[in-house]
């Protein structure tokens, strides 16, 4: 162990960084700009001798050569962050940097990391009487320099070390409340991280959507479309993607043609939404818009199979008829509703992630750290926080008088705009399994009791009756000449 360092030395660095690719770059001047001392250190050594010389030239960042020396530059309890590629990278460091720490100091991952790895080493690094915090950061390298959204867990005890840093680096809402709380234990923040990124898949395919139905049954300009999306920003919609949208329409190439024209349309992931869906199914909770979010890109990366499809398949030709500037109107609320499905979705997978992991999630508190910094900001997040503050208990936010409201008055031009697209060969995926999750969440009675009949008559995986108690199980000798043994119960 290394104990010589103590903070009576001035000029020792208040917490140390490790990794300088932009978004680490950005988390430091940003921590410096709050009057920290922030020590660094990347691999590649000569990156920080770059960056010592450059963008952190004259202010207080202390570069290193090693990890000895980042440590040795700390005051205790130590702080160091890794901002490095999710996964071994995290781990090798860790292993690095252990045998140079104390007792109760803290090692946090900034990184983009699967949740049940941040459970994992919160465990390891508390056996060995050492703290570990798992914290998402939102908002881009934007966000990184100028006020993120920060979503930690881990270590609880680490929390009273870090939050002065954390809340004075994030990003403020109008009232100055920071978009940085506690979380949860273990890998609770990583969780939220992701089912934020998860959140944000949806929202971006609905937009894209919109934009699709613009552009092929409306018809409508790059220049035309900019317009409808700089006026949805100033009403309900208005939030981060729908801002960037509206400049990305606006945006032209060196000829001056729209430049999203010019985009090859196959999306790219990191495989965050693809751990919300998969993680969804593992408790049994129907994302079923997230998921489709992330079919949709990995649809798109078939491109070449679509283009050699386009020229065997045919549909519908699209052609619109209507009052244009009312379907307009339908398609704003149509997208609104859309998107109150997605983040009633994202909690309750919240919820359930939280009793089965022993979580004390506050899910007010989570909607008002993403309302500024992140990528998901939106103007409606503080009614969440509201639909909490009503009903701590509440299962699903679409049963919260505000959201119930506007999905019902949304739900007739919802029904017109899914109904055209579909009528016209227009792509739909989110949107209408949007509404479908509307439509079965509301219905008492859905087909599954033919499906546990099917599954009893060929696997005699046995049924409920609506006439006898739950819990009590029933198997039926379909054919006549089939046994009486049952094969072991559903799980529902």
């Amino acid at each position: 162990m290394n104990g010589k360092v103590g903070n009576q030395v001035n000029n020792m660095a208040d917490i140390g960084l490790v990794g300088l690719a932009v978004m680490g770059e950005n988390l430091v001047l940003n921590m410096e700009s709050r009057g920290f001392t922030v020590a660094v250190f990347n691999r590649t050594v000569e990156k920080v001798d770059s960056f010592v010389a450059g963008r952190a030239k004259g202010k207080k960042i202390i570069g290193t050569h090693s990890i000895p020396e980042l440590v040795e530059s700390l005051k205790t309890p130590r702080k160091v962050m890794l901002m490095v590629k999710a996964g071994k990278p995290v781990d090798e460091f860790i292993e690095q940097i252990i045998p140079h720490l104390d007792k109760g100091d803290i090692i946090i991952d900034g990184g983009n990391s699967h949740f049940p790895d941040t459970i994992r080493r919160t465990k390891y690094l508390e056996s060995k009487g050492l703290l570990f915090i798992g914290t998402g950061v939102s908002g881009g390298e934007e966000g990184a320099l100028h006020g993120p959204s920060i979503m930690p867990g881990g270590s609880l005890p680490a929390w009273q070390h870090v939050k002065p840093i954390f809340q004075s680096i994030a990003a403020k809402v109008e009232d100055g409340t920071p978009c940085c709380d506690w979380v949860g234990g273990n890998g609770a923040g990583h969780f939220v991280k992701m089912v934020h990124n998860g959140i944000e898949y949806g929202d971006m395919q609905l937009i894209c959507e919109a934009y699709q139905i613009m552009k092929e049954l409306l018809g409508m300009s790059a220049a035309e479309m900019h317009d409808v999306f700089e006026k949805w920003n100033k009403g309900p919609l208005g939030s981060y993607l729908i801002e960037i949208t509206r400049d990305i329409l606006a945006f032209k190439d060196a000829d001056g043609q729209p430049l999203v024209d010019k985009i090859l349309d196959t999306a790219g992931q990191k495989g965050t939404g693809k751990w919300t869906s998969v993680e969804a199914l593992d408790l049994g909770i129907p994302l079923t818009l997230i998921s489709e979010a992330v079919y949709a890109r990995c649809l798109s990366a078939m491109k070449s199979e679509r283009v050699e499809a386009s020229n065997v398949l045919t549909g519908p030709k699209p052609k619109f008829t209507e009052d244009k500037q009312a379907f307009l109107n339908d398609l704003e609320k149509a997208l609104y509703a859309s998107k109150l499905v997605s983040y009633t979705q994202g909690y309750v997978m919240l919820r359930s992630a939280a009793e089965e992991f022993k979580w004390n999630l506050n899910y007010g508190g989570i909607a008002l750290l993403w309302r500024g910094g992140c990528i998901i900001r939106s103007v409606f997040l503080g009614k969440i926080k509201e639909a909490f503050d009503r009903n701590p208990n509440l299962s699903n936010l679409l049963l919260d008088p505000f959201f119930k409201d506007i999905i019902e008055n949304s739900q007739d031009a919802w029904r017109r705009v899914l109904s055209t697209s579909i009528l016209n060969g227009i792509w739909t995926p989110a949107m209408a399994t949007a509404l479908n999750y509307f439509d079965g969440f509301r219905n008492s009675r859905l087909p599954a009791n033919l499906l546990q009949a099917q599954r009893d008559y060929f696997g005699a995986h046995m049924y409920e009756r609506t006439d006898k108690p739950r819990g009590e199980f029933f198997h039926t000798n379909w054919t006549g000449h089939g046994g009486t043994t049952a094969s072991s119960a559903y799980v529902a």
